[in-house]
């Protein structure tokens, strides 16, 4: 994540091998993941409270807490376009910052109108944490640890799903809704303090120099069929994950299954088997390439729909396991092989790719969110298997050059 943890890497494969380095490093990146996402789907776990709150639909509640997709779609992609001209360091530890302010103002947002809009300026800012993050992974790291740091970025990003999620629904649960928006506002705070720390003691992070313009290089990264399928599996992924995991939390609070606030926080633990899976992916990458990976990820997903129509708790529960392990493994394959794939301007090509991502989260919550209200929620799994479908048939084109498997 850092040069701090590059050079303490380097100190300790020089005197006590590989491991010791790699794994502070592997640490320092997911916990700033963590604590640079930890609010987009944290509130997911208080949906129903929400929803209650401002007496409005599930689908226009749904759209409403997924709005940060929308912000984070734009600042990735300016972002990734202005990157090159971006201090790292200042520009991670500017966006935590500032999350803060959105966060702490949504304990007060006196009607929807006011949520949806502060959910989007958080979208800025954790975008911009997040673009950054990648971009420096795509540039400083090596051949042989980039699909590792981008696996430990994106399991940090399990983490902030699983935790985040439990967090909100106790401290709402116990506190009430505004006090949830305060403790997130303190976590992103922390997530500042720990870029701070980190990076501030080695040299700053030098800013990337190139002659093309960062439109030029988005246009070309356009015209790379292979990076073009990466982009529109990201949609896919994201539009998949928020379907599945924004409206589940109505069906566990209606019959036959009416659980309680706290117990819908408890049903987070489903994304515990992600933690250890996503961590893998790095590893499989290496072993079976990157469109196995991605096609064995997909087949799990999809094997986990139609258990989300049962009736009995721990029939959904293990369906929601495998929807989550296949799409943050699909995910973490995805993003690290635009990292590997993209011949320059990493950071265009991760804004690139995360604009894409997140706006299918955006589209998801909007398109099954009306599925959902109008039809149901077997409607609502059957627009997440079409969705999964095409994101299968995507990954025939993520055809990587010999430089895309072995970055400079």
């Amino acid at each position: 994540m850092t040069d701090m943890t590059a050079h303490i890497k380097a100190e300790t494969m020089e005197i006590h091998g590989r491991s010791p380095g790699t794994a502070l490093r592997s640490l320092v990146i997911g916990v700033t993941a963590f604590l640079t996402v930890v609010d987009l789907f944290a509130t997911q776990a208080i949906l129903p409270s929400l929803t209650r709150h401002y007496n409005v639909s599930p689908a226009a509640m749904g759209v409403a807490v997924n709005a940060s997709t929308l912000g984070m779609a734009v600042a990735g992609l300016v972002i990734g376009m202005l990157s090159p001209h971006i201090d790292r360091r200042l520009g991670i530890l500017a966006s935590l910052l500032l999350l803060a302010v959105p966060t702490s103002l949504l304990a007060v947002a006196p009607d929807l109108t006011t949520f949806t809009a502060l959910r989007i300026v958080q979208g800025l800012c954790m975008a911009s944490a997040f673009t950054l993050t990648l971009a420096y992974l795509g540039e400083q790291c090596s051949a042989m640890d980039s699909a590792g740091a981008f696996a430990a970025y994106i399991t940090g990003n399990v983490a902030s799903n699983l935790v985040g999620r439990l967090v909100s629904a106790a401290v709402a649960d116990t506190f009430g809704l505004p006090a949830n928006f305060c403790f997130f506002a303190l976590l992103n705070i922390a997530g500042a303090v720990l870029v701070n720390f980190t990076v501030a003691r080695v040299r700053p992070i030098r800013t990337m120099k190139t002659t093309v313009a960062p439109l030029q290089a988005m246009v070309e990264h356009w015209r790379n069929p292979s990076l073009r399928a990466a982009f529109a599996l990201g949609f896919c992924i994201l539009f998949a994950f928020i379907g599945t995991f924004t409206f589940v939390n109505f069906v566990l609070v209606r019959p036959p299954l009416s659980l309680g606030r706290m117990d819908l926080g408890l049903v987070y633990f489903v994304f515990l088997p992600s933690i250890v899976t996503t961590l893998l992916a790095g590893t499989a990458i290496e072993r079976f390439g990157t469109r196995p990976a991605i096609w064995a990820a997909i087949a799990v997903a999809g094997i986990g729909l139609p258990l989300l129509l049962a009736s009995r708790l721990w029939v959904v529960l293990s369906g929601m396991v495998l929807v989550g392990v296949g799409t943050f493994f699909a995910q973490a394959c995805a993003t690290g092989f635009v990292g590997r794939a993209a011949d320059g301007n990493r950071g265009v090509a991760s804004g690139v790719y995360l604009a894409c991502y997140f706006l299918g989260g955006l589209i998801g919550s909007a398109v099954l969110g009306q599925l959902f209200d109008r039809f149901g929620w077997a409607a609502c799994v059957a627009g997440i298997a079409a969705s999964l479908a095409v994101a299968a048939v995507l990954n025939l084109r993520l055809l990587p050059s010999p430089s895309a498997a072995f970055p400079a």
